[in-house]
């Protein structure tokens, strides 16, 4: 990157060339509001500049570019409705809001949960029930109707799947959840568009600004040099990186599927316009976009085009012009990647947001070893980031599990992290001696034994084969193995995401096996529709659907109760017991993990070197007092949320 003061200087007289030709936009603008934009811009274009200079600066045309950026940037929040403005205000005041101990979150498919937009707005009391003050929306835009990825290859940004309702009743629904103190999340899809996409017809029309758009190849020799060092995402359903597209008889660059076209951000133009899609959904009152593939977006030959140094610039010039124009919207990022490389994409300036798939997996990888130490050891050393950031911790997700612990992290420990995956897929799909798990095996590679596992958490934690084999005591495991691994999520700070559908237990379905479009694809096991005659016994804690819906409520409402649980210092440490997880949430709750079906115990001299926990303590849980003798007793997967009290 160029000398900094020089840059400063080419920043200053940028602006100062560009400002008169933002400042006619504002015309019919009142002055508070010019003046909030401008303030705003100041403050961030050193950011922005020094960013697009480090991607485009090299090109002719990078000054008519930084225009258009500008541009778009005033237009977009000129566009944006009072009511969000205020809340930009609102959230400049307190921008570590999303930090809470109040913030609890799920995660579905609207067609899936509710049919449309209209009746996921008649779901509000649900979520209230639930207690979400989050609540992230699968996929929900216009897309091919026979090959959508489940939605995440996208026709149009700006049009919501027409099954699901339109872009006004999203926008209605964002500001109904707003005012009952939930949080609109979105999935913004950043790497790819379908080629049903308007950009995509064009370019298949021959128009070579929108071929310019993707990467586009006459023949196969860059491919093949590119191909040397790419890995492929979908080996079974599409294997290698680029397709053949006999109408323009050109080669297209496409990681995931050949109907996912990835774009070209070498392009400037490609920047702009996806800066307009992006500003246009915060201004439909989405407050968390989650950036989709963000590993992926930068591509140079003789890389992985994974995690490059550009992938991160783009998504930083992205966060500094969303301060600009829509600052009550924060990015979160979806890189499941090695731990090192998620870590990277967590700061304020990039992604303040962040899932944690190392906890994920680990969480499944402690329930089939019954020992804590590869969580435990990888959480000491991983879960701390940017105190000004946080991570969203989560136990399933619409997608399937892939094992992303590091194998330095288990070689420090004494595991082979190639030997580990394998038992672990094995367990996890039924296949090892003493497996309670129903999963299913998603994109097998034959040449390293790789695959990634698909399945509902009941099914994966032994729920399916407890009523199977019509075990009470089998069943019971089941049902305390899924307590306790949300209860690991609920309290290690961060912001704890559900499934919908896992509050009430749900099983495998394997329908998608008679779906022509789905059947090669294991995932949608764990996809089914949302059982709502099911979701009826959620109050009666006799069945299987009550059992969990209350446990999980019981947490929630524990969790939101407990400042302690609000993102801050987890310190994590060696219980003396391998199957005891233990840490503390802020220095204030204690908290114990069994992972066993058997009861263990805990030093009380141990638990001493920790905390002040001498004498006694609230257990949050039961909410009984609990005195320490010489052992602290735990029964097979039990957890204790323990609070000090002073005698």
């Amino acid at each position: 990157m160029a000398d900094t003061q020089w840059l400063q200087q080419q920043a200053a007289f940028t602006l100062e060339r560009l400002l008169p030709r933002i400042e006619p936009l504002f015309t019919d603008s009142k002055k508070e509001i010019q003046d909030i934009f401008f303030k705003r811009l100041q403050d961030n274009f050193f950011d922005i500049f020094q960013l697009l200079h480090a991607l485009y600066g090299d090109q002719y045309d990078f000054f008519y570019h930084m225009e258009k950026i500008l541009a778009a940037t005033a237009k977009m929040y000129l566009d944006r409705p009072p009511e969000l403005h205020k809340l930009d205000a609102k959230r400049e005041k307190n921008p570590l809001w999303f930090q809470s101990e109040k913030m609890v979150g799920a995660v579905g498919y609207v067609d899936l949960f509710a049919g449309n937009l209209a009746e996921i707005r008649n779901k509000i009391p649900y979520f209230k029930e639930l207690g979400l003050t989050y609540l992230h929306l699968m996929p929900l835009f216009k897309a091919p109707e026979k090959e959508s990825d489940g939605g995440y290859a996208v026709s149009d940004y700006r049009i919501v799947n027409p099954a699901l309702g339109t872009m006004q009743q999203l926008a209605g629904l964002a500001a109904e959840l707003r005012q009952n103190g939930i949080s609109l999340v979105l999935d913004f899809v950043f790497n790819h568009t379908s080629n049903e996409h308007p950009w995509a017809l064009k370019a298949l029309e021959g128009d070579e600004q929108y071929q310019n758009f993707y990467h586009m190849f006459d023949d196969r020799t860059i491919p093949d040099q590119y191909e040397q060092t790419l890995r492929e995402i979908f080996p079974q359903q599409d294997p290698g990186n680029f397709t053949y597209v006999q109408s323009v008889r050109k080669w297209v660059w496409t990681s995931f599927r050949s109907f996912q076209w990835d774009l070209k951000y070498k392009n400037p133009a490609v920047f702009t316009a996806m800066l307009e899609e992006m500003l246009f959904l915060a201004n439909q009152g989405v407050e968390f976009l989650r950036l989709d593939a963000v590993a992926f977006i930068w591509k140079q030959m003789g890389t992985s085009s994974e995690n490059l140094p550009q992938a991160h610039q783009i998504i930083q010039a992205y966060n500094a012009l969303v301060k600009v124009a829509a600052p009550a919207m924060l990015f979160k990022s979806e890189a499941i990647v090695h731990p090192a490389d998620v870590a990277k994409f967590i700061s304020w300036e990039e992604c303040p947001v962040s899932y944690n798939p190392t906890m994920m997996a680990l969480l499944w990888e402690t329930l089939a070893t019954r020992e804590v130490k590869l969580l435990r050891h990888s959480m000491t050393r991983r879960f701390d980031i940017d105190n000004r950031c946080v991570w969203v911790n989560y136990v399933r997700v619409h997608d399937d599990i892939g094992w992303t612990f590091a194998d330095e992290d288990a070689a420090e420990i004494g595991i082979n992290g190639y030997d580990h995956r394998i038992f672990l897929n094995q367990f996890y799909i039924g296949k090892f001696p003493g497996s309670f798990s129903k999963g299913l095996p998603f994109n097998f590679n034959p040449v390293n034994q790789d695959m990634r596992i698909s399945g509902t958490t009941a099914s994966l934690a032994g729920l399916e084969h407890g009523i199977e084999s019509e075990d009470e005591n089998y069943i019971e495991d089941a049902l305390k193995r899924i307590l306790l691994i949300h209860s690991v999520i609920m309290s290690t700070g961060g912001i704890p995401l559900l499934y919908l559908g896992d509050e009430i237990a749900t099983l495998n379905d394997y329908g998608y096996e008679d779906d022509p479009n789905k059947k090669v694809d294991s995932r949608w096991a764990h996809r089914p529709k949302f059982d709502w005659d099911r979701a009826k016994n959620r109050n009666d804690d006799t069945t299987y659907e009550g059992y969990i819906f209350q446990g999980l409520v019981k947490l929630i409402q524990i969790r939101k109760q407990t400042p302690a649980f609000a993102v801050g210092t987890t310190q994590f440490f060696d219980t003396g017991n391998p199957h005891v997880l233990g840490y503390l949430s802020n220095r204030k709750v204690l908290v114990l993990a069994n992972f066993s079906e058997t009861a263990q115990s805990i030093n009380r001299e141990l638990l001493a070197a920790y905390t002040n926990l001498l004498n006694a303590a609230l257990d949050l849980i039961s909410g009984k007092k609990i005195t320490l003798g010489n052992e602290l007793d735990i029964a097979g997967y039990q957890f204790l949320w323990l609070s000090y009290q002073a005698d």
